[in-house]
């Protein structure tokens, strides 16, 4: 099922407008350069259209020792590493980077209680940049399972210039439905307990709410 993800609808509404009053001027004033306007219209409202696309997806078994990607793209860090912001000792991070051709809904890995949220406002560093994690616009929130805390980044890129976060401490969470959004390129990171059974490898293609990421003990 193809829909609209709501950050988009008033981008998209625009673009078309916008479109069409393009295509009216050079009707009317440039008529040689017609044909070939329409192709620049339609190609922009195409990518516009499939940026703000956000398709139903229903996880396969709701489970919260099931780490699900939080977000379409690629794997592009699977490491043991300081977290620095909140758990100040060691995790596993797994990056994920979304490139503008994918879908850029965030969604939440598990569900629990939001023991911790907090917007970062940044730099736009390229998101496969290691000080993005530290530099850049982005979110912080911490999800406890009741077993377990996991932590999620949203981090803007070069191309982004707007995070969306639907959440605040002490909301519920749960597994599967909207995290946030992130427009035009960016990365999401999670930070997994050490003893997390790690299901995925660098370079591999993640679909949210379809990838297992990891499982917990």
């Amino acid at each position: 099922m193809f829909r609209f993800h709501k950050e988009g609808v008033s981008i998209v509404l625009s673009t078309l407008v916008f479109s069409g009053l393009f295509l009216f001027i050079v009707a009317r004033w440039f008529p040689y350069f017609y044909g070939i306007s329409c192709m620049l219209m339609f190609f922009l409202i195409l990518f516009v259209a499939q940026f703000f696309r956000n398709p139903v997806r229903t996880i396969a078994v709701v489970n919260n020792n099931i780490v699900y990607a939080p977000a379409d793209g690629k794997i592009v860090v699977i490491e043991q590493t300081e977290e620095p912001e909140f758990f100040h000792d060691k995790r596993i991070q797994v990056s994920i980077f979304m490139s503008p051709l994918n879908v850029h809904v965030n969604r939440y890995p598990v569900s629990g209680i939001v023991d911790y949220f907090k917007y970062h406002p940044g730099s736009f560093l390229q998101a496969w940049n290691p000080k993005a994690s530290t530099d850049n616009e982005r979110t912080t929130i911490v999800i406890n399972t009741g077993k377990n805390q996991i932590l999620v980044r949203q981090i803007a890129g070069a191309m982004a210039r707007r995070i969306i976060a639907y959440t605040k401490t002490g909301s519920q969470a749960v597994q599967g439905e909207d995290l946030g959004f992130i427009r035009f390129g960016s990365r999401v990171d999670v930070f997994l307990p050490l003893d997390a059974k790690i299901n995925v490898s660098i370079g591999e293609k993640s679909i949210g709410n379809k990838t297992v990421i990891a499982r917990l003990s």
